[in-house]
């Protein structure tokens, strides 16, 4: 039981680490892209130091993290057994979504190349949004592991879904007025 307590505190350190690097890495994204706008040599300056921060906050939080949380829960679902794991459903839907989240993981090391390159596929407002994947993902992987099997999944996923509409139109009038102040 020891090594199952150990592992589960690796996994919540893991994930906790993990989902900061995330968010700090996709809103460096922003403003990496909104320092293209700036004269040079400011424009210059900015983009090394965002490439800098981007492949730090990458390499030595972000993949560390994510190993960390993937080793320790596969060893708590090795110790759990087959048996229950095949009895509870919602750790499929949970390493589902913790598969989109390491999908997302890869896209923002692509993303980093990209911009490292000049290439800026996203406008800042873009990134905003996509900044909103982890929070989207952390909401339903918590409601899965705290719930588990109790959980409602179609009132859970209306419920993700008008969360994501919050976001999204709370995102829009932050935008709105951020445009307007700059006008």
């Amino acid at each position: 039981m020891g090594l199952y307590f150990f592992a589960k505190a690796l996994h919540i350190i893991g994930f906790v680490a993990w989902f900061a690097g995330l968010f700090y890495l996709v809103r460096m994204f922003v403003y990496h892209v909104e320092s293209q706008a700036k004269p040079q040599p400011e424009r210059d300056i900015l983009t090394r130091q965002f490439n800098l921060m981007e492949w730090r906050v990458y390499k030595i939080i972000c993949n560390p993290a994510m190993m960390i949380t993937w080793t320790a829960g596969l060893t708590m679902l090795f110790l759990n057994g087959g048996e229950w794991l095949l009895a509870n459903s919602w750790m499929f839907i949970k390493l589902i979504f913790l598969m989109l989240l390491t999908g997302y993981h890869l896209w923002s090391k692509r993303t980093i190349v990209q911009l490292e390159r000049g290439q800026f596929s996203f406008s800042s407002w873009q990134f905003r949004l996509l900044n909103e994947v982890p929070t989207i993902l952390l909401v339903a992987i918590a409601l899965l592991a705290v719930y588990r099997n109790a959980l409602n999944f179609l009132y859970a996923f209306i419920g993700l879904i008008g969360f994501m509409m919050m976001l999204f139109f709370g995102a829009r009038a932050y935008r709105k007025s951020r445009l307007a102040k700059d006008e």
